[in-house]
């Protein structure tokens, strides 16, 4: 009989018991291309005071068990939030985590009725600009002293 639930992905909301993986899926992609900024140790270490407390939302791509995958939407104001701390670890890339995770987010934004979902980034980073632009995000005015990397900030309106 075969496995139907083998390489099925499951998205789950943030719990406590899972805190760490916000933060050990981001820091393996940001040592991987740029740095750990200050501002990134500050919510990967504290998810749930930096950004579930402050309105905000985790989830987390669960492939055969194993937490893979993480994105947050991150509360600017009760019509804007940002997407943010997306990862996926390097051995579940080719799953489409990075676009579960990413329609997830857009579906519960809208269901929410949020008018506006911004995001920053950097353009090295060419399939996740593909993926933003391939969902309607587009590219407006960067303004300085957000993040170190972010070269590129995108919006999509809801």
């Amino acid at each position: 009989m075969k496995d139907t639930n083998h390489n099925k992905v499951e998205i789950i909301d943030f719990t406590n018991d899972l805190k760490d993986h916000i933060k050990i899926l981001n820091y393996e992609w940001l040592n991987k291309y740029f740095r750990v900024e200050k501002r990134d140790e500050l919510s990967l270490s504290n998810p749930k005071e930096e950004i579930i407390d402050k309105g905000g939302m985790i989830f987390y791509a669960k492939l055969n068990n194993e937490i893979v995958g993480t994105a947050s939407l991150i509360k600017k104001s009760n019509q804007v939030f940002e997407l943010g701390k997306m990862a996926v670890a390097s051995n579940a890339q080719g799953f489409r985590i990075g676009t579960l995770l990413l329609e997830h987010c857009l579906d519960i934004l809208k269901e929410n009725n949020v008018e506006k979902c911004i995001l920053y980034s950097n353009t090295k980073l060419e399939s996740a600009i593909h993926l933003y632009r391939k969902y309607g995000f587009l590219e407006i005015e960067l303004e300085s002293g957000i993040y170190e990397r972010a070269n590129i900030k995108m919006e999509k309106i809801l």
